[in-house]
């Protein structure tokens, strides 16, 4: 039958050429890239997007079949759908209305699935599909796996196994038991996981907290979004700084906000297309909560852990975690839900990607089970465009050009294959890739390394740290927790903490140091480019560690240390110099801050007339909170203003455009008001 299908497929082509369409491909015309369909591809899906002058023909379609058709409405197209069997066909982003504009700026509306019998060969689809000139892009639908072992249980604790732990307040910030055994954050070089003659802790091996809490704490407009497991929103470390959308209720059947997903009160389960996030499946491994804890676990509220930019346990006073959740039990979302998850994130206010998963390093080692990822960043991009394209919307549209950030900061994992060099997305030149340290600032035993790697910090090491021969207990805690990360965690769908390893708990690290410096830029009421940020991020990062391998020169763990009697394996530190990226320092970085990026600047303002809008003006002034406003307004015929406390509201009088002058305290302003009949209207309609 599909013999019979491809011929009279070839036919069509062959008629359609022939036509009179300026949009057929031609000998002149570049053709989409070939495809590979990888393993876990959705059986029966294709990615495509349109060249832009589809636009209105595409809108037209959609738009008279509510959204999700059988055809595009564009003739040729449509004769080869028809022939291959497509039944469905829809666009990948849902319309918000609020970010419609960019989005179409972006050409992400372009974008769209393809649902074919789960027969179809997709390959010789895709091949046919290629041919046709208003297609630009086509890729496969691969479900996203996760980077890590959900096999591999954590470590656990109860709550109470940290209230009675008998700790020192001795150079820590806030009152959380688990706090003393977070040497992540503040290493003293003195714990009791170290063997001696073998593994040891290094004062400073951490991400020195300890200086950055001094000047911040956190900033409860700084959102992280979490693509991971689902964060368990309702634990108690972790509830007062989950991010909230007030607008909708957990399992409501109603979009009440209009952005496109029902339901998002804590952010939104792209595996199963729901609001209601999900941890209490039996492969679910907390993962996702871990992480989250690390950016953002509650500091000083004297329970549980602490996190890097939790707050100081004041109400309010720590950085947001929005749960995108791409992984639930044993299912893993597609490639497009994932890109969905991305621009979720950027269009609901996020600034940062906290991504702990990805392909394998292109240098995976087949030996040890892994399956090579793309080779490149041009292979990547070729495999994945519609994943490229999603993490660039976010990198050039998260954030805003009157806020703290302009553009948003993609965090990734390296990876954990031992491959001497980085995984994709993180590989990316574009995003952070992230590496992990023992604490003894040697690489941790599974690190991905390489010169694209952009930072590091503690990932824990238990084949490092831990007993060769004995098996981890799971409820060993005191005095084995083999120089691990311990943060919030999940055990049979109940709060928990735990003790996990990998650059998936690196990578946090990174994110809640972003995170805290964004917060102290809120407060210095500096402003950057997503670019400067990464960039002063790097500079103030420590490189001295790598004086430790000339020391050290060589390194022993042992790989799979629960098998008795396994020779140690030799790690060449001296080959890893310089390609673990430089060590994130949140003290440097905090300090460093008031001196880069820009003031922040009272935005202008477009409004129509009759209208009203307001700015909350000590968003822009150093202590503004505390500072008495006033305001001239050059022409009031055009304008008006009135000041109450710290707002701002301006009234759209006629059309025309005049300046306002505000002064605060010594400093002043000066912004420009345009008043228009029919400003708002974003035109897309």
């Amino acid at each position: 039958m599909k013999k019979i299908y491809i011929y009279a497929l070839a036919c069509a082509l062959t008629a359609i050429s022939c036509q009179d369409n300026e949009w057929v491909t031609d000998s002149t015309t570049p053709q989409v890239p070939e495809i590979e369909i990888p393993m876990g591809a959705a059986d029966g899906e294709l990615l495509i997007k349109f060249v832009p002058e589809m636009s209105d023909i595409l809108d037209q379609t959609l738009t008279r079949a509510g959204g999700v058709s059988t055809r595009s409405g564009i003739p040729s197209t449509d004769e080869v759908l028809n022939i291959l069997g497509a039944y469905h066909f829809e666009r990948v982003f849902p319309v918000d209305p609020k970010t419609e504009k960019r989005t179409r700026e972006a050409g992400m509306h372009l974008w769209y699935i393809v649902r074919f019998d789960k027969d179809t060969d997709l390959k010789e689809a895709a091949r046919q599909l290629r041919k046709l000139g208003e297609i630009s892009k086509i890729q496969s639908n691969p479900i996203i796996r996760r980077a890590y072992d959900p096999k591999k249980k954590p470590l656990y604790l109860s709550a109470s196994d940290l209230q009675h732990v008998t700790r020192t307040s001795e150079g820590l910030t806030f009152n959380d038991p688990g706090l003393k055994h977070q040497w992540h954050y503040q290493n003293t070089g003195s714990y009791d996981f170290v063997k001696e003659g073998r593994a040891e802790a290094i004062a400073g091996a951490d991400v020195n907290c300890g200086e950055a809490w001094k000047l911040c704490k956190g900033d409860p407009t700084i959102i992280v979004a979490v693509l991971d497991e689902g964060v368990m929103w309702n634990h108690p470390d972790l509830i007062g700084n989950m991010w909230t959308n007030e607008a909708e209720e957990i399992g409501s059947t109603e979009d009440k906000d209009g952005n496109g997903y029902k339901g998002d009160r804590y952010g939104y389960n792209f595996v199963k297309n729901t609001g209601v996030i999900s941890w209490t499946s039996a492969e679910d491994t907390g993962h996702g909560t871990h992480v989250a804890g690390t950016i953002a676990a509650v500091n000083g509220n004297n329970k549980g852990v602490g996190g890097i930019a939790g707050g100081d346990g004041t109400e309010n006073s720590g950085v947001k975690i929005m749960t995108c959740q791409l992984f639930d039990g044993a299912y893993g979302c597609t490639l497009a839900a994932e890109a969905k998850a991305i621009k979720y994130a950027a269009d609901n206010g996020a600034v940062i990607l906290q991504c702990s998963w990805g392909y394998n390093s292109p240098d995976a080692n087949e030996a040890l089970g892994y399956t090579p990822g793309p080779k490149d960043e041009q292979d990547w991009e070729n495999q994945y465009p519609l994943e490229k394209e999603a993490l660039d919307y976010f990198i050039h549209n998260a954030g805003s050009p009157n806020g703290v950030i302009d553009g948003g900061l993609a965090i990734f994992a390296s990876g954990n294959e031992y491959a001497p060099s980085s995984s994709y997305p993180a590989g990316y030149s574009k995003c952070i890739s992230v590496s992990a340290i023992a604490a003894d600032f040697t690489p941790s035993s599974y690190t991905n390394y390489g010169e694209e790697i952009t930072l590091c910090a503690p990932g824990g090491d238990g084949d490092y740290y831990g007993t060769p021969g004995v098996a981890d207990d799971e409820f060993a805690w005191e005095g084995k927790t083999q120089g691990l990360i311990l943060s919030t965690a999940i055990k049979n769908g109940q709060p928990a903490y735990a003790y996990m390893e990998g650059t998936s708990m690196a990578c946090p690290h990174v994110s809640g140091v972003a995170a805290l410096g964004l917060s102290h830029a809120v407060k210095e009421r500096r402003h950057f480019k997503v670019a400067e940020f990464i960039e002063l991020m790097k500079e103030t990062a420590n490189d001295q560690f790598y004086n430790f391998y000339d020391e050290k020169v060589e390194k022993l763990y042992y790989y799979n240390h629960t098998t008795f009697g396994a020779p140690p394996t030799l790690m060449n530190l001296i080959e890893r110099k310089g390609k673990m990226g430089r060590l994130v320092d949140a003290g440097a970085l905090l300090k460093a801050i008031g001196n880069h990026g820009s003031d922040m600047i009272v935005p202008n303002v477009y409004l129509a007339t009759g209208k009203s809008t307001s700015i909350d003006l000590a968003r822009y002034f150093i202590d503004g909170e505390s500072l008495n406003y006033s305001c001239t307004v050059a022409n009031e015929n055009i304008a008006t203003t009135s000041v109450d406390k710290t707002i701002l509201t301006i009234n759209g009088i006629a059309d025309g455009s005049t300046t306002v002058t505000i002064q605060a305290g010594s400093k002043s302003q000066t912004i420009t008001i345009t008043v228009r009949k029919n400003a708002g209207g974003s035109g897309w309609l």
